[in-house]
């Protein structure tokens, strides 16, 4: 009775810091540390930092998967999945709501004006994010290099293909150069792998159940199912990462394009000002894809979108979390890393660049000035203020709405 009334409070400090939790990542990991660790004591500052560093360097969103992992910890896989479903409702929700406000707009031919202020200062957090993941995890002149050319070949292949083999030739590039790790005593590895199963099953049957339907319109939840599955076991380094994937499958990717690039840098500028992971952006997504099956049908979009993107992480971190301690000790795994981060910087530099084209193209020049300034203005605020990103977009949409 005691653990059940324990795991009730756990839960209320879950959705308290869903619906406090601003700032990505970060920020993110100095909430969990103040309520989860300092307040509560449902683990020690040692566990927390440890589990986060694992959550980095596997695919899927380093805070969620954090604060997952601890519901893990302290009441296996029941308790950590309804820490997930608690910590994802509310921004999900809103992200939902956005999704069909806009869609109901174009229906009824009201205009997105409102949003042009935001989509620039969206690009402007979007090279924040690649300034950012540059300085911390780029710093050999290898991993440079690395981060150029990933960005010089997902701007130029406009195809979901792209990512994984730069993310896979990256890391298999610096693997190689594990001799410049420190040796560390090996254990041997009981691995427990259910969970991995569990994560590619799905992986695999989403793919063959994705391609049986493709061809079939009503089926359209179970591709976006498959879609979002397959980029949330690609991705590490958080939703910044996401955003390049995200723009290149649905924005350009002729078969799909389910979205146009305002109402992409809209959703994504608005998913910086709420509390909670970035990835809810998936349901956005998912909700203007479903835009003509009516709300019912939007709403399955953006469940279906949300699962695909988040489940990945989820199953990855459950098996990884038993093995870890073991499999760090092997070198090419440490070394790996380097190439996956830089490349991860590339990916979101080149996502900087595409996002910003459209702006410019076939515009005024006075308008690809102004542009240009609310861009470079969101990442001087990001950058060097503590005015937080909320803050930003609210200023943004009240000088849309006024002007």
């Amino acid at each position: 009775m005691v653990q059940q009334i324990r795991f009730i409070i756990f839960l209320k400090d879950v959705l308290l810091l869903s619906v406090t939790c601003f700032g990505g990542p970060q920020a993110h990991f100095a909430h969990f540390q103040k309520t989860l660790v300092k307040k509560r004591n449902y683990i020690s500052d040692e566990d927390l930092v440890e589990l986060n560093a694992l959550c980095q360097v596997v695919p899927g969103p380093t805070s969620t998967q954090t604060l997952s992992a601890i519901g893990y910890k302290l009441g296996g896989p029941s308790l950590a999945y309804l820490t997930l479903l608690i910590w994802l409702l509310p921004s999900l929700a809103i992200m939902t709501s956005v999704g069909i406000l806009v869609s109901s707009f174009e229906t009824k031919n009201i205009s997105l004006a409102f949003t042009r202020f935001i989509q620039p200062m969206a690009v402007g957090f979007v090279a924040y994010a690649a300034y950012s993941i540059t300085m911390k995890t780029v710093k050999t002149k290898r991993a440079l290099v690395l981060m150029i050319l990933a960005g010089i070949a997902t701007y130029f292949v406009k195809s979901p293909v792209v990512f994984p083999v730069v993310l896979l030739v990256a890391g298999l590039i610096t693997a190689l150069n594990y001799k410049a790790h420190p040796r560390e005593e090996k254990k041997k590895i009981d691995v427990s792998w259910a969970n991995f199963f569990l994560w590619a099953g799905v992986l695999i049957f989403a793919a063959i159940l994705g391609g049986l339907t493709k061809s079939i319109p009503h089926f359209l939840p179970v591709r976006l199912f498959e879609n979002f599955y397959r980029n949330g076991s690609l991705i590490f380094g958080g939703g910044q990462v996401l955003i390049p994937m995200l723009y290149t499958e649905f924005v350009q990717y002729a078969p799909k394009q389910y979205l146009s690039s305002e109402e992409f840098l809209s959703g994504y500028a608005f998913v910086q000002g709420l509390p909670g992971p970035v990835f809810s952006f998936s349901s956005y997504i998912g909700t203007l894809a479903m835009r003509d099956y009516g709300i019912v049908g939007q709403i399955a979009g953006a469940v279906m979108s949300a699962a695909g993107i988040f489940l990945p992480g989820t199953f990855l971190i459950f098996f990884l979390i038993r093995i870890w301690d073991s499999l760090k000790k092997f070198r090419p795994i440490r070394a790996s890393l380097e190439g996956i981060n830089a490349a991860n910087a590339g990916l979101v530099a080149a996502a900087a660049v595409l996002l910003f084209q459209p702006l410019i193209y076939e515009q005024p020049i006075k308008e690809v000035l102004l542009n240009g300034l609310y861009t470079t203005s969101t990442f001087g605020l990001t950058a060097f203020t503590k005015i937080p990103a909320w803050a930003i977009i609210l200023i943004g949409l009240v000088c849309g709405l006024v002007l």
